[in-house]
């Protein structure tokens, strides 16, 4: 299978980025917060499914940013729900200033954002310089 690493990476870098709402919902199930336990799960169900249709492999000439946008939109909404579910941010122990340790986040935006699965194929097959 070609590009393989970059597959796994995707894929298990994004699901890395929500497995902390899957914890944090078994965590929930294990209290007696069923609905909250439920809803974690669900919402990281939808996440899974989210990540599998945003393949850069199946859209190959979209630009990653496009292809990560409903991601991260699903991301910030499911912090934001489990901020809501755990009783607001004071309960947790933050401030609203904790909102800006979100942006390295973004880095992958900034990075990535403007190539595709095809242009990334052709700078791996461009022959090196030799000096």
């Amino acid at each position: 299978m070609k590009r393989r690493g970059e597959k796994i990476g995707w894929i298990g870098g994004w699901l890395g980025g929500f497995g902390w709402l899957a914890l944090l919902s078994v965590i929930w199930l294990f209290q007696n917060k069923i609905s909250e336990g439920m809803i974690g799960l669900a919402v990281f169900i939808v996440a899974i499914i989210v990540i599998s249709m945003t393949a850069p492999w199946k859209y190959p000439n979209i630009k990653y940013w496009k292809l990560m946008l409903p991601i991260y939109l699903l991301f910030f909404s499911t912090i934001i729900l489990s901020i809501y579910l755990y009783g607001g941010l004071e309960t947790i122990g933050l401030k609203w200033t904790s909102v800006f340790f979100i942006i390295p986040g973004l880095i992958p935006l900034v990075t990535a954002g403007n190539r595709t699965w095809n242009s990334s194929a052709k700078q791996d097959d461009s022959p090196t310089k030799a000096n």
